[in-house]
């Protein structure tokens, strides 16, 4: 085949054979994970993103060009990111689509030039960029094509240079980063990326796939939910595509705060609304979509329309009631009963119930929040990206994002956190202190064999690390615990905090023990339930 260009029918099939061939190996890439203990999901986070960018372009428009689609994809994936190498891989898109602004039928270097655009768009995301990892496959790839094509390239040299380097370049990330080459694995994020890039390549070559369950259909709406005696409580889900018409403002200058403030003045909640030159996408839920459907067509006329009861969803969070407004809001990620529990008891106003949220998840908990000022705790070190792409999207909340790794980071940073505290500056400088402060531990069980800086690890025994350092490796969970406390309490430790999983259930002998040990600490033990850890730890 020689393909010359590529319009935005064709390069939607390829985003779709992407997400197909990435589904496929999601498994594989999920057990690439370089700890063996199954908290690797990269996988799984890389498939939640790309699929919200699939589904934004299937519910949206009909589509013809190419900078339309990859608008369309990568605010759908922005939305949907998960974990760091789907933050990462939506970041690649966003950069990709600036490069395709104005485009309606790309050619190989106007792709060159665009997915060039994705690596300025991916690095400029990360605050540190790690060599051995998505990005440098990404950008090697690239700049390998780049150099190789010329006016005469087709769209399938293009994808076939990009695919060569990247193969190439995958199976070099262990000689880049020694924590792969330690366990013998190629980078997870650098094999998803690979693995979506060739499912682009063979629907381009006609090779078609077949769709991935969940991949582009919504599930039935069960109507009964909602009787002849009920009454309307969490409102309707409502999203349209409005085209900006000439004969009512000017398109090109049209201001979309515009728009957010007309829906805010109407109540409407979880406002999500953006513009791609004269089309304006939004999210809101309301209790009365005609009113604000109609002072819509005050700026255009509308391409779609999708009002959805919200007692029909099981997907939909429940509409908010309005609260009184507070001096600032604390979001925050938490697993397992006990520890959602304790973390609201603190004081934080949304948990959310998800070790790697998305970032559609984290907005949906800012829309909660009574106030403009809000402190995020993400709590795993997947998260992080996250949580800061989606404060990105927030355009009146003043959000500040504490780079806390872990639970046990959280947890200390939520501790400092004073209520009749209002300066929001202090307040994120004493949550970051404390996070910082805090020696978080875990132990957990190796759901393979490995070989990791000197510990040669079987499985089924029980890791125990300190601050992310592995300090032992044991046949039980509790002597695990006692020697990971044996090399990291020091005379200045005052307080240990011990969160027991789901399957551990004598708590009360474990702080008898462990306050044998430490007489001069404070020992608190509490049933967290949390899936994976056996015990999470934070010696203060």
């Amino acid at each position: 085949m020689n393909t010359q260009t590529v319009d935005g029918t064709l390069f939607a099939k390829m985003l779709s054979g992407g997400v197909s061939l990435l589904s496929a190996h999601e498994r594989e890439l999920n057990s690439l994970n370089v700890f063996p203990v199954s908290d690797g999901d990269t996988g799984s986070n890389m498939l939640k993103t790309v699929r919200g960018g699939t589904a934004e372009i299937e519910r949206n428009i009909s589509y013809g060009k190419i900078c339309t689609v990859s608008s369309l994809f990568a605010k759908g994936a922005l939305l949907g990111a998960r974990g760091n190498s789907g933050v990462i891989l939506s970041q690649i898109f966003a950069g990709i689509s600036k490069g395709l602004a104005g485009i309606d039928k790309a050619n190989a270097s106007d792709l060159a030039k665009a997915y060039s655009k994705g690596i300025e768009t991916s690095y400029a995301a990360v605050t540190h960029p790690v060599e051995g990892t998505i990005l440098t496959v990404f950008r090697e790839s690239v700049e390998y094509a780049i150099d190789k094509i010329d006016s005469h390239s087709s769209i399938e040299d293009f994808y076939s240079l990009h695919i060569k380097k990247a193969e190439q370049s995958l199976a070099e990330t262990p000689n880049l980063l020694k924590v792969l080459k330690d366990s013998d694995v190629v980078d997870s994020g650098a094999a998803g990326y690979l693995y979506f890039a060739k499912g682009m390549q063979d629907i381009l070559e006609g090779r078609e796939h077949a769709v991935s369950d969940g991949e582009l259909h919504e599930e039935a709406v069960d109507i009964e939910k909602f009787t002849r005696n009920s009454v309307l409580e969490f409102g309707y889900c409502t999203e349209f595509l409005l085209r900006l018409t000439t004969s009512k403002v000017d398109p090109d200058s049209f201001d979309i705060n515009c728009i957010i403030n007309d829906l805010e003045n109407l109540n409407g909640e979880s406002i999500v609304a953006y513009k791609q030159d004269d089309i304006i996408k939004v999210h809101v839920h309301t209790f009365f979509p005609g009113r604000i459907l109609a002072k819509m067509q005050d700026y255009g006329e509308f391409l779609t329309v999708k009002v959805e009861n919200m007692m029909l969803s099981h997907d939909e969070t429940a509409f908010p009631s309005k609260k009184t407004e507070k001096p600032y809001s604390v979001v925050a990620t938490a697993s397992g009963n006990g520890m959602i529990k304790l973390f609201e008891n603190l004081g934080a106003d949304v948990v959310i119930k998800d070790e790697s949220p998305s970032a559609g998840e984290f907005i949906d908990a800012f829309k909660k929040c009574s106030s403009k000022q809000i402190i995020v705790l993400p709590n795993h070190k997947n998260s992080f990206l996250v949580a800061r792409q989606a404060a990105s999207m927030i355009n009146d909340t003043d959000i500040r994002v504490i780079e806390t790794k872990s639970f046990m980071q959280g947890y200390s940073a939520l501790s400092v956190l004073t209520p009749g505290l209002t300066d929001i500056n202090s307040l994120q400088k004493s949550a970051a202190l404390a996070a910082e402060n805090v020696v978080d531990g875990d132990v957990a069980m190796a759901v393979k064999d490995a070989e990791i800086n000197g510990f040669s690890i079987k499985k089924g025994e029980y890791i125990a690390r300190a601050g992310g350092v592995i300090a032992a490796v044991e046949k039980t969970a509790e002597n695990s615990l006692k020697k990971l406390l044996e090399s990291s309490v020091t005379p200045l430790t005052e307080l240990i905090t011990v969160f027991a999983g789901k399957d551990i259930s004598d708590t009360e002998n474990l702080k008898s023990e462990i306050s044998d040990l430490y007489p001069d600490c404070e020992v608190t033990v509490i049933e967290g339930g949390q899936d994976i850890y056996d015990y999470l730890i934070a010696l203060e």
